[in-house]
């Protein structure tokens, strides 16, 4: 299983070896499942899937009180797809699992590709504060990887990377030093070790569009090690010195993955079209069509064979 411990109200972090040696498990409910809950989540399952892209408009500007497109845009930083409920996925929360229920969900995950999994949660008390523990029945990049298979477009052999500019990360210091980064706690470091050294990747800034192309030449590792040509990463002039995240858990220090620019932009230059393919992942496959054929157009990679 992949745990996760984080405090109320703030980002998830699975370094379990940092929640403090003097906890104590709070007292709670336990909502164990039975095989009937499964039950209930395929049936809702299998009403979503018939929702239109109509009928979710419909019901999400009735329960917002405003125009979905102008929500999704302020939330996300960028527009809401033309088509909506393409694919679901089942996620049952629980204190624990019953044997039955186990049985059904890995068979239906393992066996058929279906994307359903069981996240389990634990409170905990130290120092006046409450943690929140969670765990996966069954790892969910392979549970995703699996229902991918079944209902997404071919992979296209190139990466599509979140450059996540803002507060701690400048496209300056990426350019320059040539790398792409993530951090904040494990939920968001571990998605870069899906890049392996030779792997091509479109970069993406969030509400401008696509700004760099290149080839990872070095894999996941904390930004603090990272070596450029003239040394360690953070003995260089940066741009934004708040990318070191001074005085931050070291759970939540940034990680970065070596790229080898091939060709980059900058962010008011950004490559876009109406329909181009965004996401608030790190790191996924890149697989829509017209996307990859405006990529490779745009950044003047060679066609692949």
């Amino acid at each position: 299983m992949k745990s996760t411990i984080a405090p109320p109200l703030s980002s998830a972090t699975s370094a379990t070896k940092l929640l403090p040696h003097h906890v104590t498990r709070r007292k709670s409910k336990k909502f164990a499942t039975e095989p009937e809950i499964v039950a209930q989540v395929l049936d809702y399952a299998s009403w979503v899937r018939t929702l239109t892209t109509p009928e979710i408009y419909e019901r999400a500007e009735k329960h917002l009180g405003a125009r979905l497109v102008t929500a999704f845009r302020e939330r996300f930083g960028e527009g809401i797809p033309e088509r909506l409920n393409a694919t679901h996925s089942m996620l049952i929360v629980a204190s624990e699992l019953d044997p039955a229920s186990k049985r059904i969900v890995e068979y239906l995950s393992e066996e058929h590709g279906v994307a359903i999994n069981t996240v389990f949660f634990n409170v905990f008390e130290a120092e006046g504060r409450e943690w929140l523990t969670t765990d996966f029945l069954l790892d969910q990049d392979a549970v995703e990887a699996r229902s991918e298979r079944k209902v997404r477009a071919p992979w296209s052999g190139y990466y599509f990377a979140n450059a996540g500019l803002g507060d701690h990360r400048s496209w300056a210091d990426m350019r320059r030093y040539g790398f792409i980064s993530a951090g904040g706690g494990e939920f968001y470091t571990k998605r870069l070790q899906q890049l392996s050294v030779g792997d091509e990747v479109f970069v993406y800034d969030k509400g401008n569009g696509y700004i760099g192309y290149g080839c990872v030449s070095s894999e996941a590792q904390p930004a603090s090690v990272f070596m450029t040509p003239d040394g360690l990463l953070f003995d260089q002039p940066l741009a934004e010195p708040r990318f070191k995240r001074v005085g931050q858990p070291e759970d939540h220090a940034e990680h970065v993955v070596g790229i080898e620019w091939r060709k980059t932009v900058e962010s008011a230059h950004a490559k876009r079209f109406k329909g181009a393919f965004a996401n608030q992942n790190i790191v996924c496959k890149l697989r829509d069509e017209a996307t990859v054929d405006f990529l490779i157009a745009e950044f003047g990679v060679e066609k692949r064979v």
